[in-house]
């Protein structure tokens, strides 16, 4: 059997178009009118709809509403004709539109327009309908004056829109401000080359003239041509070599970080070097870019080091100081590499906002010498662990693109869960709410009312757990001082349950009520960090003894899956 030959394709041209001042008409009531609508506005064009505004028709989508009201949209409520295409243009190209773009179903009305268009050379896109189309629109990714599109030329949009993504996840941060960055390098290379070469020629007839870049192409055979001494008097006025190499050769994050200062040294050496050793040689001591400071903030998990993250994994190993909370546990800061140095916060109570800022002072001060400082918080770093304050400390600074955030396994969530609480549970808890019991300089926050079928995870309350108790399960003085009772006070006998060092060797679980989580506490004693879990989610796996106020269940048992066998039905 002869192998059967692969299927050939054809392949769009792929341009760019600047439809800045552009005239497009769209055909259309529903939300891909809005779309087109918006990406029509978004490239500088001035779109006109039509769609009939008859009692059968579809109803106009509240985009397109939005845009008629605000004047940006021209709307014309009746059927289309071939002569709109012909007359609703810009009057320098004798009122002909630019584009045309079908987005209603109506295959005949479609098939129609689309002919009409095809005989007048309008560009036609027709929603579904490959073969009505003279152009088709990507899938795009923009990011400043960086566009990536992707096309399957009809074959699977939404296949284009996953590769357009997977494309632009995979570029640096930062990578369209780098393409504006070298882009004005580039232009200004050219304009003083041009001074340059212009000023010669008039000399000397024979010089040639840059004829320039173009994207589409790759670089010419004469890209790495060596630049010889008997050329040197060219090579001053033939820079944009040099940047043509570097956008070829350097790696795209290199790019990115590469300083306008670093590039303006670069561009003036060259004035005074001949040859291509000494170029090469400025261009590694004073385009590279020094090494510059990180900070990683990152969250340590729960307590157990296997619940680490791997990439807060990586960083530990990786990071030239490490700057940790005091609760962050001792298995987890056992992976910290000898030769790393540690500091551990100085928090104790009344200090926390000095032992806050000296961190922050000792953070700025390694990231200045060029040093990834990792600051290791238990938990998650933006829940109640202040990393939202310390990302603004260094934006304030101008350095929080030199900041990398990466989450941690909360003990919010892990903590119940190691307890043996699922916070949410059919036909008992289909919500979740995690509070602070501690507000801001240690003042209490605004109780939560009850619901039935809500969990609330308090954070930072134990040491004030009287207090807490009072609050939710009676009005506070400020609601009795101003009449206001009208939140759903907590029942004393809600089920409750103090989860302390949870996944840690020594952790604590005190199951009880809130008529005696005070008493348990002061009865038991306190093993910080702890967490209270309210609701009747406590015991939705748990049954209470109810000759007893509270049990104390006390160990860890691991997260090792060895030994661990199916369980036959």
């Amino acid at each position: 059997m002869a192998p059967t030959s692969p299927p050939i394709y054809h392949t769009s041209l792929l341009t760019a178009i600047d439809a800045r001042s552009h005239v497009h008409l769209i055909i259309g009531s529903n939300s891909l009118a809005a779309t087109r609508v918006t990406q029509s506005l978004a490239s500088g064009a001035r779109p006109i709809l039509i769609s009939p505004a008859s009692a059968d028709s579809q109803p106009l989508h509240h985009i397109l509403e939005s845009h008629i009201s605000s004047g940006t949209l021209i709307y014309h409520p009746r059927p289309v004709t071939e002569n709109d295409i012909l007359t609703l243009g810009r009057p320098e190209i004798n009122g002909i539109v630019d584009a045309v773009f079908i987005t209603s179903p109506d295959l005949a009305q479609s098939k129609r327009i689309s002919d009409f268009c095809k005989r007048n050379r309008v560009p036609v896109n027709v929603v579904d309908a490959p073969a009505l189309c003279t152009f088709s629109l990507l899938s795009t990714y923009t990011d400043g004056p960086l566009q990536i599109g992707v096309t399957t030329n009809g074959r699977g949009c939404k296949l284009a829109s996953r590769i357009r993504r997977e494309v632009a996840a995979s570029l640096p941060t930062g990578m369209g401000e780098a393409c504006g960055k070298w882009g004005e390098v580039r232009r200004r290379i050219q304009d003083e080359d041009k001074a340059a070469t212009e000023k010669r020629k008039a000399v000397d007839s024979s010089v040639e003239v840059d004829e320039g870049v173009d994207d589409s192409v790759d670089q010419t055979a004469a890209f790495n041509k060596l630049v010889t001494e008997t050329e040197a008097e060219d090579a001053k006025t033939r820079r944009i070599r040099w940047l043509s190499q570097v956008c070829e050769y350097w790696p795209l994050k290199k790019l990115v970080e590469v300083g306008k200062e670093n590039i303006e040294a670069v561009l003036d050496a060259y004035h005074a070097s001949s040859a291509n050793s000494q170029q090469d040689q400025l261009i590694e001591q004073q385009s590279l870019p020094s090494k510059k400071g990180l900070l990683i903030l990152a969250g340590s998990g729960p307590g157990h080091p296997d619940l680490l993250t791997r990439a807060t994994h990586r960083a530990i190993l990786s990071a030239d100081l490490i700057l940790a909370d005091k609760l962050v546990p001792s298995g987890v800061l056992d992976l910290i590499p000898r030769r790393t140095p540690v500091s551990i916060a100085r928090k104790f109570p009344g200090n926390a906002d000095a032992a806050q800022e000296e961190l922050l002072t000792s953070a700025l001060a390694a990231f200045n010498e060029g040093k990834t400082v990792l600051r290791l918080k238990q938990g998650d770093p933006f829940l109640y662990g202040r990393g939202g304050e310390e990302v603004d400390f260094f934006k304030q600074r101008g350095l929080g693109h030199r900041v990398v955030v990466l989450p941690g396994l909360t003990s919010a969530l892990s903590a119940p869960l190691f307890a043996g609480v699922p916070v949410t549970q059919r036909d008992v808890a289909d919500q979740v709410l995690i509070c602070t019991g501690t507000g801001k300089k240690g003042r209490p926050p605004t109780p939560p009312e009850w619901v039935g079928s809500r969990t609330v995870v308090f954070l930072m309350a134990l040491h004030r757990i009287g207090g807490l108790v009072a609050e939710l399960t009676g009005y506070t003085a400020d609601e009795e001082e101003r009449g206001k009772k009208e939140r759903g006070l907590w029942p004393v006998d809600t089920p409750c349950a103090v989860v302390e060092r949870a996944s840690c060797p020594d952790q604590r679980v005190i199951r009880t009520t809130l008529r005696h989580v005070e008493e348990a506490i002061e009865a038991e004693g306190s093993r910080p960090p702890g967490l209270l879990v309210v609701g009747r989610a406590c015991e939705a796996l748990y049954t209470p003894d109810k000759d007893r106020n509270w049990v104390v269940e006390d160990g860890f048992a691991g997260l090792e899956l060895d030994g661990v066998r199916d369980i036959g039905v």
